[in-house]
Protein backbone atom coordinates (compact mmCIF):
# COMPACT_ATOMS: atom_id res chain seq x y z
CA UNK A 1 0.00 0.00 0.00
CA UNK A 2 0.93 4.01 -0.79
CA UNK A 3 2.38 5.25 2.71
CA UNK A 4 0.56 8.29 2.18
CA UNK A 5 -2.70 6.98 1.26
CA UNK A 6 -2.80 4.28 4.16
CA UNK A 7 -1.97 7.15 6.84
CA UNK A 8 -4.99 8.99 5.90
CA UNK A 9 -7.36 5.77 6.30
CA UNK A 10 -9.61 6.01 9.37
CA UNK A 11 -11.84 3.27 8.21
CA UNK A 12 -11.63 -0.32 7.05
CA UNK A 13 -14.73 -1.58 5.10
CA UNK A 14 -14.47 -5.16 3.75
CA UNK A 15 -17.14 -7.25 1.88
CA UNK A 16 -18.08 -10.12 3.23
CA UNK A 17 -18.23 -13.57 1.71
CA UNK A 18 -14.86 -13.64 -0.57
CA UNK A 19 -13.15 -11.16 1.27
CA UNK A 20 -13.32 -11.09 5.07
CA UNK A 21 -14.04 -15.07 5.63
CA UNK A 22 -12.36 -17.59 4.28
CA UNK A 23 -13.80 -20.59 2.42
CA UNK A 24 -15.17 -21.93 5.61
CA UNK A 25 -17.02 -18.97 6.54
CA UNK A 26 -15.31 -17.91 9.33
CA UNK A 27 -12.52 -15.10 9.94
CA UNK A 28 -9.15 -16.23 10.45
CA UNK A 29 -7.81 -15.75 14.41
CA UNK A 30 -5.05 -13.78 12.24
CA UNK A 31 -7.08 -11.80 10.38
CA UNK A 32 -8.65 -10.98 13.89
CA UNK A 33 -5.48 -9.68 15.97
CA UNK A 34 -4.35 -7.61 12.79
CA UNK A 35 -7.79 -5.90 13.41
CA UNK A 36 -7.80 -5.56 16.52
CA UNK A 37 -4.16 -3.99 16.66
CA UNK A 38 -5.96 -1.69 13.45
CA UNK A 39 -8.43 -0.62 15.95
CA UNK A 40 -6.19 0.40 18.68
CA UNK A 41 -4.52 2.27 16.00
CA UNK A 42 -7.63 4.37 15.50
CA UNK A 43 -9.15 2.76 12.67
CA UNK A 44 -12.73 1.81 12.53
CA UNK A 45 -13.44 -1.13 11.36
CA UNK A 46 -16.70 -2.03 8.79
CA UNK A 47 -18.19 -4.93 7.21
CA UNK A 48 -20.40 -4.53 3.66
CA UNK A 49 -22.06 -6.94 2.44
CA UNK A 50 -25.15 -8.29 0.61
CA UNK A 51 -26.08 -10.53 3.29
CA UNK A 52 -29.00 -9.72 5.58
CA UNK A 53 -27.76 -7.89 8.79
CA UNK A 54 -29.72 -10.83 11.60
CA UNK A 55 -27.24 -13.62 9.67
CA UNK A 56 -24.18 -11.31 8.62
CA UNK A 57 -24.37 -10.98 12.79
CA UNK A 58 -23.72 -14.97 12.80
CA UNK A 59 -20.39 -14.82 11.30
CA UNK A 60 -18.97 -11.35 12.90
CA UNK A 61 -19.41 -11.39 16.74
CA UNK A 62 -15.77 -11.59 17.35
CA UNK A 63 -15.07 -8.54 15.11
CA UNK A 64 -17.96 -6.45 16.38
CA UNK A 65 -17.62 -3.89 13.76
CA UNK A 66 -17.88 -0.05 14.11
CA UNK A 67 -19.99 0.07 10.43
CA UNK A 68 -22.38 -2.31 9.38
CA UNK A 69 -23.85 -2.14 5.66
CA UNK A 70 -26.02 -4.67 5.23
CA UNK A 71 -28.44 -6.21 2.85
CA UNK A 72 -26.36 -4.82 -0.26
CA UNK A 73 -26.55 -1.27 1.39
CA UNK A 74 -30.23 -1.25 1.98
CA UNK A 75 -29.54 -1.45 5.92
CA UNK A 76 -26.77 0.75 7.82
CA UNK A 77 -25.72 1.08 11.42
CA UNK A 78 -22.78 3.49 12.71
CA UNK A 79 -22.13 2.49 16.39
CA UNK A 80 -24.37 0.02 17.27
CA UNK A 81 -27.43 2.40 16.22
CA UNK A 82 -29.21 2.83 12.41
CA UNK A 83 -28.36 5.71 10.50
CA UNK A 84 -30.18 4.49 6.64
CA UNK A 85 -32.98 2.12 6.33
CA UNK A 86 -34.85 1.30 2.61
CA UNK A 87 -37.70 -0.43 2.48
CA UNK A 88 -39.92 -1.92 0.13
CA UNK A 89 -43.23 -1.71 1.96
CA UNK A 90 -45.31 -5.13 2.01
CA UNK A 91 -47.32 -3.80 -1.49
CA UNK A 92 -44.37 -3.16 -3.03
CA UNK A 93 -42.66 -6.68 -1.96
CA UNK A 94 -45.57 -8.81 -3.13
CA UNK A 95 -45.38 -6.91 -6.33
CA UNK A 96 -42.04 -7.76 -6.48
CA UNK A 97 -42.57 -11.25 -5.57
CA UNK A 98 -45.44 -11.74 -8.16
CA UNK A 99 -43.42 -10.21 -11.03
CA UNK A 100 -40.53 -12.61 -10.24
CA UNK A 101 -42.94 -15.49 -10.65
CA UNK A 102 -44.64 -13.98 -13.93
CA UNK A 103 -41.00 -13.85 -15.81
CA UNK A 104 -39.61 -16.63 -14.45
CA UNK A 105 -42.09 -18.86 -13.57
CA UNK A 106 -44.19 -19.48 -10.19
CA UNK A 107 -41.32 -22.38 -8.40
CA UNK A 108 -38.63 -19.45 -9.47
CA UNK A 109 -36.24 -19.53 -6.32
CA UNK A 110 -36.93 -16.36 -4.06
CA UNK A 111 -34.96 -14.76 -1.24
CA UNK A 112 -36.32 -12.00 0.55
CA UNK A 113 -34.59 -9.88 3.50
CA UNK A 114 -36.10 -8.16 6.29
CA UNK A 115 -34.68 -6.52 9.18
CA UNK A 116 -35.23 -8.73 10.97
CA UNK A 117 -35.09 -12.22 9.33
CA UNK A 118 -33.85 -13.85 6.09
CA UNK A 119 -36.70 -15.75 3.92
CA UNK A 120 -36.34 -18.90 1.02
CA UNK A 121 -38.45 -20.85 -0.88
CA UNK A 122 -35.98 -23.09 -1.91
CA UNK A 123 -36.82 -27.09 -3.29
CA UNK A 124 -34.32 -27.88 -1.29
CA UNK A 125 -33.68 -26.46 2.58
CA UNK A 126 -30.31 -24.78 2.28
CA UNK A 127 -29.85 -25.17 5.96
CA UNK A 128 -28.91 -28.88 5.16
CA UNK A 129 -26.37 -27.77 2.85
CA UNK A 130 -24.30 -24.79 4.34
CA UNK A 131 -24.95 -23.99 7.84
CA UNK A 132 -24.19 -20.23 7.28
CA UNK A 133 -28.02 -20.28 6.50
CA UNK A 134 -28.36 -19.93 9.83
CA UNK A 135 -32.04 -19.23 10.61
CA UNK A 136 -33.53 -18.76 7.81
CA UNK A 137 -36.99 -19.24 7.38
CA UNK A 138 -38.91 -21.27 4.79
CA UNK A 139 -41.81 -19.60 2.95
CA UNK A 140 -43.91 -19.98 -0.14
CA UNK A 141 -44.44 -16.66 -0.07
CA UNK A 142 -48.11 -17.07 -1.10
CA UNK A 143 -49.31 -14.61 1.33
CA UNK A 144 -46.18 -12.47 2.34
CA UNK A 145 -46.69 -9.70 4.82
CA UNK A 146 -43.70 -8.18 5.14
CA UNK A 147 -41.84 -5.05 4.22
CA UNK A 148 -38.48 -5.89 2.67
CA UNK A 149 -35.37 -4.57 2.47
CA UNK A 150 -34.08 -6.80 -0.41
CA UNK A 151 -35.48 -9.40 -2.90
CA UNK A 152 -32.74 -11.78 -5.34
CA UNK A 153 -33.82 -14.36 -7.88
CA UNK A 154 -32.10 -16.78 -9.94
CA UNK A 155 -32.88 -16.53 -12.81
CA UNK A 156 -31.22 -19.01 -15.54
CA UNK A 157 -32.07 -16.97 -18.81
CA UNK A 158 -30.77 -13.90 -18.90
CA UNK A 159 -33.35 -12.92 -21.33
CA UNK A 160 -35.78 -13.41 -18.73
CA UNK A 161 -33.84 -11.43 -16.00
CA UNK A 162 -33.64 -8.78 -18.64
CA UNK A 163 -37.37 -8.58 -18.58
CA UNK A 164 -37.61 -8.50 -14.70
CA UNK A 165 -35.08 -5.41 -15.01
CA UNK A 166 -37.28 -3.89 -16.92
CA UNK A 167 -40.24 -4.77 -15.28
CA UNK A 168 -39.01 -3.36 -11.86
CA UNK A 169 -37.70 -0.60 -12.96
CA UNK A 170 -37.59 1.14 -9.68
CA UNK A 171 -35.07 -1.32 -8.17
CA UNK A 172 -31.26 -1.45 -8.73
CA UNK A 173 -30.58 -5.04 -10.12
CA UNK A 174 -26.31 -6.49 -9.83
CA UNK A 175 -25.73 -9.84 -10.33
CA UNK A 176 -23.74 -12.03 -7.85
CA UNK A 177 -20.72 -14.00 -9.79
CA UNK A 178 -21.13 -17.50 -8.33
CA UNK A 179 -24.16 -18.21 -9.65
CA UNK A 180 -27.24 -16.56 -11.91
CA UNK A 181 -28.68 -14.75 -8.43
CA UNK A 182 -29.89 -11.54 -9.03
CA UNK A 183 -30.26 -8.90 -6.32
CA UNK A 184 -32.90 -5.98 -6.25
CA UNK A 185 -33.06 -3.22 -3.87
CA UNK A 186 -35.13 0.21 -4.22
CA UNK A 187 -32.93 2.08 -7.02
CA UNK A 188 -29.26 3.73 -6.03
CA UNK A 189 -29.31 1.93 -2.93
CA UNK A 190 -25.85 0.54 -3.38
CA UNK A 191 -22.88 -0.02 -0.98
CA UNK A 192 -21.67 3.11 -2.10
CA UNK A 193 -24.62 5.10 -1.28
CA UNK A 194 -24.90 3.29 2.44
CA UNK A 195 -21.21 4.28 2.54
CA UNK A 196 -21.81 8.42 1.92
CA UNK A 197 -24.74 7.90 4.45
CA UNK A 198 -22.01 6.47 6.94
CA UNK A 199 -19.84 9.32 6.19
CA UNK A 200 -22.58 12.00 6.81
CA UNK A 201 -23.06 10.38 10.50
CA UNK A 202 -19.22 9.74 10.93
CA UNK A 203 -16.98 13.15 9.82
CA UNK A 204 -15.22 10.44 8.18
CA UNK A 205 -14.38 11.28 3.78
CA UNK A 206 -14.43 8.38 1.01
CA UNK A 207 -10.72 9.45 0.83
CA UNK A 208 -9.95 8.24 3.81
CA UNK A 209 -11.59 4.99 3.54
CA UNK A 210 -9.87 1.61 2.46
CA UNK A 211 -12.59 -0.39 1.43
CA UNK A 212 -12.23 -4.13 0.23
CA UNK A 213 -14.18 -6.75 -2.51
CA UNK A 214 -14.07 -9.60 -4.23
CA UNK A 215 -17.34 -9.21 -6.59
CA UNK A 216 -19.04 -7.18 -8.60
CA UNK A 217 -21.13 -5.55 -5.66
CA UNK A 218 -18.12 -4.30 -4.41
CA UNK A 219 -16.58 -2.37 -7.66
CA UNK A 220 -18.51 0.72 -6.76
CA UNK A 221 -17.45 1.18 -3.38
CA UNK A 222 -13.83 0.21 -4.48
CA UNK A 223 -14.09 2.95 -7.35
CA UNK A 224 -15.33 5.52 -4.43
CA UNK A 225 -13.09 4.97 -1.62
CA UNK A 226 -9.74 6.19 -0.87
CA UNK A 227 -7.99 2.96 -1.49
CA UNK A 228 -10.05 0.13 -3.62
CA UNK A 229 -8.04 -3.53 -2.70
CA UNK A 230 -9.34 -6.55 -4.41
CA UNK A 231 -9.30 -9.48 -3.14
CA UNK A 232 -6.44 -12.34 -5.23
CA UNK A 233 -10.00 -14.40 -5.29
CA UNK A 234 -11.48 -11.74 -6.98
CA UNK A 235 -13.51 -11.80 -10.49
CA UNK A 236 -11.58 -9.84 -13.18
CA UNK A 237 -13.67 -7.07 -13.22
CA UNK A 238 -13.21 -6.21 -9.69
CA UNK A 239 -9.40 -6.40 -9.70
CA UNK A 240 -9.36 -3.91 -12.99
CA UNK A 241 -10.88 -1.47 -11.02
CA UNK A 242 -9.23 -1.64 -7.61
CA UNK A 243 -5.62 0.16 -6.88
CA UNK A 244 -4.54 -2.93 -5.35
CA UNK A 245 -4.89 -7.04 -5.66
CA UNK A 246 -3.65 -8.77 -2.48
CA UNK A 247 -3.57 -12.08 -1.51
CA UNK A 248 -6.89 -14.48 -1.66
CA UNK A 249 -9.39 -14.99 1.03
CA UNK A 250 -7.76 -18.30 2.26
CA UNK A 251 -4.26 -16.69 2.13
CA UNK A 252 -5.09 -14.16 4.63
CA UNK A 253 -4.65 -11.60 1.66
CA UNK A 254 -6.24 -9.15 4.53
CA UNK A 255 -4.12 -9.76 7.29
CA UNK A 256 -0.62 -9.70 5.41
CA UNK A 257 -1.18 -6.60 3.45
CA UNK A 258 -2.11 -4.42 6.65
CA UNK A 259 0.22 -6.01 8.70
CA UNK A 260 3.06 -4.92 6.55
CA UNK A 261 1.83 -1.26 5.70
CA UNK A 262 -0.29 -0.33 9.11
CA UNK A 263 0.84 -2.21 11.96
Amino acid sequence: MDEDRIRNIKLLLFDLDGTLLRSDKTISARTLNVLQKCRERGMLIGVSTSRGEQNTLSFIEELQPDVLITSGGALVKYRGEYIYKAEFSVEETRWMIAAARSVCGSACEITIDTIDSHYWNYTVDPRKQDQSWGDSIYTDFADFDESSLKMCVEIFDEAQAVKLQALLAECDCIRFSDGFWYKFTRKAVTKEKAIMEVCSASGIKPSQIAAFGDDYADIGMLELCGMGIAMGNAIEAVKEKADLVIGSNDEDGIAAVLAASVL
